[in-house]
């Protein structure tokens, strides 16, 4: 995963390098930093940024150009590139730092719905598995979200939403995992809590068809049949498709069951809202 860079401003052109070779870049008498402009070593930044393999070798221009020239229009410049190659390098903590100076500075600018993404990118590019603890996906969604609110017209909204999906889709995918870890050593009653979040609050996911077959399995195995045919039509309204359905149908049929909504439970609740559009 990985972000976009700023556009206006900073991509660096042919004539560029040519001139920064005039400048004695990779000469052994390559003059201090501080007896060149903003802009010279701003450039220097972004070479380093384009050529090298390590990202961080262009922090130390960046960081000169703020310290020497603050307040400048390449100070600000290079706050907001110290960020993007934070982030390139991985350390998404400095990105993150780097990024909220900008905003703490610089909030109007234009550059500042880029920095409020490159912040929430920095937790969603640490989503790793679903197998490790999800605090990350938490805050990478709570980050999207506020570029989504923050800036909904900017060219990261978009981005931030197809993100946001990704992410919310990556927390209904960690409770199913534990569900089936919990039918699997028949704790029925625990995969059930785990397979009902998915279904009450992430029916969006691409998780809520196989969390309603495991339902009706958690149900059959604990005798309650009328949850599980409620699973089983709920089921079959909306996934009729889903392989998970003709599954759920056959495992009824063989109980002697049909997918019907029966009872009074959460699941019919669920059932009304869904099939009936009765949103209580």
């Amino acid at each position: 995963m990985s972000g976009r860079r700023p556009g206006a401003g900073f991509l660096k052109t042919a004539l560029l390098v040519a001139m920064l070779a005039g400048c004695g870049a990779g000469r052994s008498n390559e003059r201090a930093l501080d007896s060149y402009t903003a802009e010279e070593i701003y450039k220097k930044g972004e070479l380093e940024l384009e050529t090298s393999k390590k990202p961080k070798d262009a922090l130390v221009y960046f960081q000169e150009v703020e310290r020497l020239y603050p307040y400048t229009e390449y100070a600000k410049r290079a706050l907001i590139m110290q960020a993007y190659a934070h982030h390139r390098a991985k350390e998404y903590p400095e990105a993150r730092d780097a990024a909220q100076r900008y905003l703490d500075f610089y909030p109007g600018d234009e550059d500042a719905p880029y920095a409020l993404y490159l912040m929430a990118l920095s937790y969603y590019d640490q989503i790793d598995d679903v197998g490790r603890d999800q605090g990350i996906t938490f805050q990478a969604l709570q980050g999207m979200r506020d570029v989504i609110e923050t800036y909904p017209d900017s060219e990261y909204a978009r981005s931030a939403m197809l993100k946001f999906d990704l992410a919310f889709d990556q927390l209904a995918a960690k409770e199913m995992e534990v569900g089936r870890y919990y039918l699997k050593q028949r704790h029925y009653t625990a995969a059930i809590n785990r397979f009902r979040v998915v279904v009450q609050d992430f029916q969006t996911t691409t998780h809520t068809a196989e969390a309603l077959h495991r339902l009706v399995e958690c149900y059959l195995a604990l005798g309650l049949t009328d949850e599980a045919q409620t699973a089983g039509a709920i089921l079959g309204y909306n996934y009729q498709s889903s392989p998970f359905y003709d599954d759920t149908f056959r495992l009824l049929k063989g109980k002697g069951l049909s997918p019907e909504a029966k009872g009074e439970g959460w699941l019919r609740t669920i059932y009304r809202q869904m099939v009936k559009g009765e949103w209580l």
